[in-house]
């Protein structure tokens, strides 16, 4: 006889349960070792792909914000050209202005309005004459105050400077907007 005969059918049946319990419970730990290694390989690979993608969101992030300086640059260098040509102007006018008053002031030149030859109520009846800064023909002219001529010159000169400056903010403006 054989020792397998000599033990009862139902503890072959037992021994014979518990080894297929264990030879499943193998065979389910390899399954879950595959699935486990198919599971982080496919984990790995999403992964790589988003540092792909960040990757290349970070380099066109990277080329806008270079075309943006460049663009920032060009027009502060546009603008920094616009105002050192309407700082020209301004000194340019003022220059004038300075070379005007004193000419005002030394009676070198002096500022005289026309009057009107038809104003009846008129007391003032001044020939036309000729001055040291030309010849005036036809119509009567009266000499300003040199006072009231510096006021004169020093208005227009105010004038002067805001249109200036007026003209140095509308290049500003269409610079700004040339850019978008």
């Amino acid at each position: 006889m054989r020792l397998i005969e000599l033990i009862p059918v139902q503890v072959r049946l037992v021994v014979a349960g518990l080894a297929l319990v264990a030879l499943l419970g193998g065979v389910a730990v390899v399954v879950w070792k595959v699935q486990d290694w198919r599971y982080g390989k496919q984990l790995a690979e999403q992964a790589r792909l988003q540092a792909e993608g960040l990757n290349q969101l970070t380099l066109v992030a990277a080329a806008r914000q270079r075309e943006e300086q460049d663009k920032r640059l060009a027009l502060e260098q546009q603008l920094q050209a616009s105002d050192q040509t309407h700082y020209r102007a301004l000194s340019d006018a003022q220059r004038d202005q300075g070379r005007l008053r004193d000419r005002l002031a030394t009676a070198d030149l002096r500022l005289s309005v026309l009057l009107d030859a038809t104003d009846a109520a008129s007391t003032c009846n001044m020939p036309a004459t000729a001055t040291a800064g030309g010849l005036v023909h036809g119509a009567p002219r009266a000499r300003l105050d040199p006072a009231h001529a510096q006021r004169i010159i020093g208005i227009t000169g105010d004038g002067d400077k805001g249109l200036i400056a007026l003209a140095a903010c509308q290049s500003y403006i269409e610079e700004i907007f040339k850019q978008k």
